[in-house]
C-alpha cells in the first residue's frame, strides 16, 4: 500500500467534503473528515470492486450505515473511478443531482443501499451477508468459486445506539457470518453532545458476547487499519468482525474537530483556513494529478481481477448450464408466466383463514421460484409461511430457505432489505400485522428503493378477538396504504389469497404487503375462481353484478367481503358488490376499467372494512358512506367484537338503506 499517496488522497477527499458542504450550505462534515483515512485504505487498496461494473456479482459491498456522512461516500466514489463526475460532487444536495443528502439506492453508481435512518445500514449489511452465504452455498462448486466477497459496513455511535443494531448484530453472530466486517467509527460524539452524555457501555464486550471478533484500533493509522481489514477478510472461522476505530470527528478543522458541532455545517466558516493548513490550493473541488494517476492505476488492477473472475465465470457457466440459467433468472428476478396455474384450487364450501391459505399457496410458488425465501419473527406456527422441505438457514446450513428471525421485527425488516439489495433473492417475512410498526422504517425504505420483496402480515383486524386492542390493528392497514410504492393487498378468501401471492411475486419493482386473517373466512364460491384470482391482480373487480338497473355499490375488502355479498341479497337486484383487495393496484388501472367497476353515475356507495375509514371516501364520494372502526378494539371472542363494532351484514344493510 502506498501510504504517502493515499494520505494525500485523504487530504483531498477532506477538501471535497468541505467544498461540497460549503457550496450546499448543508450537510455533515464530521464523518467525511474523520473517516477519510479509513476510506482511503478501503477505496484505494482493500475493496474488491470494479468501478466500471458497479453491479459485479462478486464485488465487496460497502454499506455506509451512517448515511448522514454521504460526502465521504460520494467523494471516494468519484476518486476511485465510478461514474460520478466532479460536477455531481459540486451539486451535492441539489435538485436532480445524483448526490442526494443521504445515499439512495439506484441514484448513484456504487451506492449499495438507501441509508439515513441510523442503524438500518447495519441491518442491511447483515441481510447482505446472509444472502452472500446463500449464494456461495447455491452456486460455488469444488472447481469454481464465484462468490467469495465481503460485506463492509461503516457505522457511527448513532447507528450503534439504535436498537436495530443490537437485533441485527445478535443474528450475525448467531449465524456465524464471517463475511461481515462492521467498522464502528468511534469518535465519542453524538449530534447533541459528547457521547458520554448518553452511553457508558463496553461495546467491545457486548459484541464479543454476540459472537464477534472484536479489535480496537486508531482509525487514523492507515497501516494498522489495512492490516486489521486484511485479517478480517481472511477470517473464515464463523465469526463476524467488529473493528472499533477510534477517530477524531471533523479532523482537519481545528475549531470543530472532536466536538459535536462537527456533525453539521458549523465548520463551514473555518474551511478556508483549514484547507490552507492541510496544504490544499485555493482552487475548490481540487484533485491532484498524482491522486488521479494513482486511482487510474488502481482501477486497472481491479479490472484485471474482475477479468480473471469473468474468465472463471465463463468456465463455470459452460460446466453448469442449469445453475447458470438459475443464476441468470435470479439476476433478472424472472418468474414463470404461469405462476397462477400451479396453485391448486381450494375446496368449495370450506371456510379457511387467509393466513392458512397463504401457507398452502406458498408451497407451489416456492417450487416455481427457487430464489424465494421466507422467514418469520418467531411466529411460523401462526403466520403459516414455512417453506416445507427447504431447510432452515443457520450457521451450519446456508442452503436453508426459511429464516427464523426470533423476536426481532426491526432487524427482519432491514435484513430483508439487505437481501433484496443483494440482487438475487426474493425475500418475504412475516409477523402479526400490529407489529408491522416495528418494521415501518425498513418498509418505508424498501418502498423508497423499490425493492422486490413482500411482507406476510397476519391477524389483520379485530378478528384477533380475545388478545384485545393491543393486538388488533384497526388503524394499521390504512397507515400502510399511505406509503408510496407499497401495494397493500387484503384478500377476501382463499382464492383471492392465491392471486395476492402471485401479485407479490410478479411485482419486481417495489414491495408488497399481504394482509391476512387469523379467523376463518367463507369461500366466495358464487364468484368464479378465475375472477377472484385475476380480479385480485387488478386490485378490484365486480364480485356480484346487479341483475337490474344499478342502484347501489357495496365495496368490500378482506374478511368483510362476506358481509357485502350477504347484504346484497337483501338490498336487491340493483346492488353491485365490488371486491377491492388492493387500492393501489386498482388505482393503476385504466380509467375505462375503473369506470366499469365503479361507475361514476352511481352515487349510492358504501364501503366496509374492519378498520379506519378515512381512505375509503375517495371511492364512495361525499354522498356515500363507510362502515368501519375509528376507535381501538376490545378483548372478546372475534365474532362478538365484530358484532359490537358493527362489522356485520345487518349493519351494512342499515347504512345502505339510510343513504
Amino acid at each position: 500500500m502506498d501510504t504517502k499517496i493515499l494520505s494525500k488522497a485523504a487530504t483531498e477527499a477532506r477538501g471535497l467534503a468541505m467544498d461540497a458542504v460549503a457550496a450546499a450550505n448543508s450537510g455533515h462534515l464530521g464523518l467525511p473528515l474523520g473517516g477519510a483515512d479509513m476510506a482511503a485504505v478501503l477505496f484505494g487498496d482493500i475493496l474488491q470492486v470494479n468501478p466500471d461494473k458497479p453491479n459485479w456479482l462478486n464485488r465487496d459491498r460497502f454499506v455506509l450505515s451512517a448515511g448522514h456522512g454521504s460526502m465521504l461516500l460520494y467523494g471516494w466514489l468519484h476518486l476511485s473511478g465510478y461514474d460520478l463526475p466532479l460536477e455531481e460532487v459540486r451539486n451535492f444536495r441539489q435538485l436532480h443531482s445524483i448526490t442526494p443528502g443521504h445515499p439512495e439506492y439506484g441514484e448513484t453508481p456504487g451506492v449499495e443501499c438507501t441509508t439515513g435512518p441510523l442503524g438500518q445500514g447495519i441491518g442491511n449489511a447483515v441481510g447482505m451477508a446472509a444472502a452472500a452465504k446463500m449464494a456461495e452455498a447455491r452456486f460455488n462448486t469444488d472447481k469454481h468459486t464465484l462468490f467469495d466477497h465481503h460485506i463492509i459496513c461503516l457505522a457511527g455511535d448513532g447507528c450503534m445506539q439504535e436498537g436495530i443494531s443490537s437485533e441485527a448484530s445478535a443474528l450475525a453472530g448467531h449465524w456465524g457470518l464471517d463475511n461481515l466486517i462492521l467498522i464502528y467509527d468511534s469518535n465519542e460524539v453524538t449530534l447533541d453532545a459528547q457521547a458520554e452524555k448518553t452511553q457508558s457501555e463496553d461495546t467491545a464486550k457486548r459484541y464479543e458476547a454476540y459472537g464477534f471478533d472484536v479489535v480496537t484500533i486508531d482509525g487514523h493509522d492507515m497501516e494498522l487499519f489495512r492490516k486489521t481489514m486484511i485479517k478480517a477478510k481472511e477470517s473464515n472461522h464463523g465469526k463476524p468482525t467488529l473493528i472499533i476505530a477510534k477517530t477524531i470527528i471533523g479532523k482537519g478543522i481545528p475549531e470543530i474537530e472532536g466536538n459535536f458541532k462537527a456533525h453539521g455545517e458549523a465548520g463551514v466558516k473555518f474551511i478556508d483556513a483549514a484547507r490552507k493548513a492541510l496544504g490544499l490550493p485555493e482552487e475548490k473541488f481540487y484533485v491532484s494529478s498524482e491522486v488521479k494517476d494513482y486511482f487510474k492505476s488502481h482501477k486497472a488492477k481491479l479490472i484485471a481481477k474482475y477479468d480473471a473472475w469473468n474468465t472463471q465465470f465463463s468456465a463455470w457457466k459452460k460446466d453448469h448450464p442449469d445453475l447458470a440459467q438459475e443464476l441468470e433468472d435470479a439476476i433478472h428476478h424472472k418468474v414463470p408466466n404461469n405462476l397462477m396455474d400451479g396453485i391448486p384450487a381450494f375446496p368449495e364450501g370450506k371456510a379457511i383463514a387467509t393466513r392458512s391459505a397463504g401457507g398452502e399457496v406458498l408451497q407451489p410458488l416456492a417450487k416455481a421460484v427457487p430464489m424465494l425465501i421466507s422467514g418469520s419473527a418467531d411466529l411460523h406456527g401462526s403466520t403459516k409461511n414455512l417453506i416445507k422441505d427447504s431447510g432452515d438457514f443457520s450457521r451450519d446450513n446456508h442452503s436453508g430457505r426459511n429464516f427464523h428471525w426470533g423476536i426481532r421485527e426491526h432487524a427482519m425488516g432491514a435484513a430483508m432489505n439487505g437481501m433484496a439489495y443483494y440482487g438475487l433473492f426474493r425475500p418475504s417475512g412475516a409477523t402479526f400485522l400490529t407489529f408491522s410498526d416495528y418494521m415501518r422504517p425498513a418498509v418505508r425504505l424498501a418502498s423508497l428503493a423499490k425493492l422486490p420483496l413482500f411482507y406476510i402480515w397476519t391477524h389483520d383486524s379485530v378478528g384477533v378477538g380475545e388478545d384485545g386492542p393491543t393486538h388488533e390493528p384497526v388503524e394499521t392497514v390504512n397507515s400502510l396504504r399511505l406509503i408510496p410504492n407499497l401495494d397493500v393487498i387484503r384478500p377476501g378468501d382463499a382464492e383471492e389469497t392465491a392471486g395476492a401471492f402471485v401479485a407479490a411475486l410478479e411485482r419486481t419493482n417495489a414491495p408488497t404487503a399481504l394482509i391476512l386473517s387469523r379467523q376463518n373466512i367463507p369461500a366466495q364460491d358464487d364468484i368464479p375462481l378465475k375472477e377472484r384470482r385475476e380480479g385480485t391482480l387488478k386490485g378490484a373487480y365486480i364480485a356480484k353484478k346487479e341483475s337490474s338497473d344499478l342502484e347501489c355499490i357495496l365495496i368490500a375488502t378482506g374478511s368483510e367481503l362476506q358481509h357485502a355479498m350477504e347484504a346484497a341479497k337483501t338490498l336487491g337486484a340493483g346492488t353491485r358488490v365490488v371486491s377491492m383487495p388492493c387500492m393501489e393496484r386498482f388505482d393503476r388501472q385504466s380509467d375505462d376499467y375503473k369506470e366499469s367497476v365503479i361507475p361514476s353515475t352511481c352515487h349510492k356507495r358504501v364501503a366496509i372494512e374492519a378498520g379506519a375509514t378515512g381512505m375509503w371516501y375517495k371511492y364512495v364520494g361525499t354522498r356515500g358512506a363507510v362502515v368501519g372502526i375509528d376507535r381501538f378494539g376490545m378483548s372478546a371472542p372475534g365474532n362478538s367484537v365484530f358484532k359490537e363494532l358493527g362489522i356485520t351484514a345487518e349493519h351494512l344493510i342499515e347504512v345502505a338503506k339510510s343513504l
